[in-house]
């Protein structure tokens, strides 16, 4: 009995951390435990998740499992993009070429700056009075 072949990588986005595993199958996705429709109700979320599919060509050729925590759903839908896209460059590395200019390697690092004592945010001041 030959084990179908699983391919697993992260995706991260702001704070948000997802760890996907696609395999050979009908193109389910499931986000912890649960559909994706149910997860991520917007369909712009649902179009983001799919892209790296459309733009290699195998869009209902795996079923791909994600666990994500952290963030908020956009940045856990940017995560989940992320991870899938990294997931199909082991699958080929032909994939290099068409997910590379669309942007979809690319971890976008953007983080929330921290708080800096004296201040009201992490970079708004106080304001400032004469008298």
């Amino acid at each position: 009995m030959a084990a179908s072949t699983i391919y697993a990588a992260t995706g991260k986005r702001k704070s948000a951390i997802a760890r996907v595993r696609i395999k050979p199958g009908s193109g389910e996705i499931i986000v912890n435990k649960r559909a994706l429709e149910d997860y991520f109700g917007r369909a712009t979320l649902q179009m983001k998740i799919r892209q790296p599919f459309e733009v290699t060509g195998d869009l209902n050729k795996y079923d791909v499992s994600v666990n994500v925590i952290g963030g908020g759903l956009a940045g856990q839908a940017d995560a989940v993009k992320h991870g899938i896209s990294r997931a199909l460059l082991e699958v080929s590395a032909d994939n290099r070429k068409k997910l590379k200019p669309e942007g979809l390697l690319t971890r976008d690092s953007r983080i929330k700056e921290r708080k800096k004592y004296g201040r009201k945010k992490a970079r708004k001041r106080f304001q400032y009075s004469k008298r």
